[in-house]
């Protein structure tokens, strides 16, 4: 039913135009009480086998939402009601800004995949800390705060952009991610390179210990498939020596694969890919990781999953948590229930007795 009515209505409006209407009826939903008790009945079952323990958090399943579909913490509840185990919002800046000029989202529909160059629009960190704050939940749910660098601030002064971002926001988060990955703000990846990665995170870190200290907030990298794998690596190593939470593998693409199917003139527009054609990379990166750190580092899954069995195959790769974004646009509002009904399945006819067992259980068979 809900691919009748994407390509019917969805699929002919413009791509931001219809991300904010779906936006508006998520939200709506979950301000009605009776309607998202139902909702979330129908939506969200919960299955006890996909229980799952991560970054000091206790979670229905390990399937959350990626950052960027809810950048500025207005839609946590309507999020977790349709069935999402966790929820990652942002990319947050310490000032607000408009991000792009529009156009800049674009449907790949026979690649199943999105283009973005939003960059980073969102209110700003004082304005979202103010909404988390004043933030009863309905649904409660970890939650993720994903900060970015500000785009008029030079890369000289990033590390003092993030910290004020951390001193607003790491209160309010039960874990933190530091974005250094996104392809569309300019020398925002230079920050993956170790040498500006290791002062950045460690002033991260010390901004969230000294904001916070009642807890420890779980500090998380997001890093991009297009490093090189001595990169990767050298992530890998940099995480296990400053005790980093977790990484997650992958954010978006500047590459483009010939075989797309879509249109040249979409698939050559400037900005992130996302979605299917990133599937295979992020799994590689994400099986790098896991070779290099095993379960040391949490490794968070994302890019290009769409079905139980791309969630099963970064589970068995190495990833304790995995996320997804962009397959919500073409599978939309049950896309949660299938694939953790698809992933309570996969387990049940493993042998393996907990989903926690399964994490990384590929590595333990080729070394066999």
């Amino acid at each position: 039913m809900y691919r009748t009515f994407f390509h019917l209505i969805f699929k002919r409006m413009d791509p931001e135009k219809a991300h904010h209407l779906a936006f508006g009826w998520i939200r709506a939903a979950a301000r009605t009480p009776v309607l998202r008790t139902f909702v979330a009945a129908a939506l969200a079952p919960r299955y006890k086998e996909l229980r799952t323990e991560a970054l000091g958090r206790r979670m229905h399943g390990p399937f959350g939402l990626a950052a960027g579909f809810d950048k500025n913490a207005t839609a946590i509840d309507g999020m977790a009601m349709l069935g999402f185990d966790h929820v990652e919002i942002g990319t947050v800046t310490a000032r607000p800004q408009p991000g792009n000029p529009k156009k800049r989202l674009f449907r790949l529909v026979p690649d199943r995949a999105l283009i973005n160059r939003m960059g980073f629009n969102n209110d700003g960190s004082a304005a979202v800390a103010d909404r988390l704050a004043a933030r009863t939940p309905v649904f409660p749910t970890t939650l993720g705060v994903n900060i970015g660098k500000t785009k008029v601030v030079p890369e000289e002064e990033a590390v003092g952009d993030y910290v004020t971002s951390t001193e607003r926001l790491a209160a309010h988060a039960d874990y933190l991610v530091v974005n250094v990955s996104s392809p569309n703000t300019p020398g925002l990846r230079n920050l993956q390179a170790v040498d500006h990665l290791r002062p950045l995170l460690t002033a991260v870190r010390e901004a969230a210990d000294r904001t916070v200290t009642d807890r420890r907030v779980p500090l998380l990298v997001k890093i991009a498939p297009d490093l090189a794998d001595a990169d990767i690596d050298a992530v890998a190593d940099l995480a296990l020596e400053l005790g980093l939470d977790g990484i997650i593998a992958t954010n978006t693409t500047i590459a483009r694969d010939p075989a797309l199917k879509s249109d040249p003139a979409l698939v050559n527009e400037a900005g992130g890919l996302s979605g299917a054609p990133v599937k295979d990379r992020s799994l590689e990166v994400l099986r790098r990781l896991y070779a290099r750190v095993g379960d040391r580092v949490t490794l968070v899954g994302v890019g290009g999953i769409t079905t139980a069995e791309d969630a099963w195959q970064r589970i068995l790769a190495g990833a304790t948590l995995i996320q997804g974004y962009s397959a919500f646009i073409y599978e939309g509002p049950f896309w949660c229930r299938a694939l953790h009904k698809g992933l309570a399945a996969r387990l049940r006819n493993s042998p393996y007795a907990t989903l926690a067992d399964a994490v990384g259980a590929e590595h333990e068979q080729v070394t066999a």
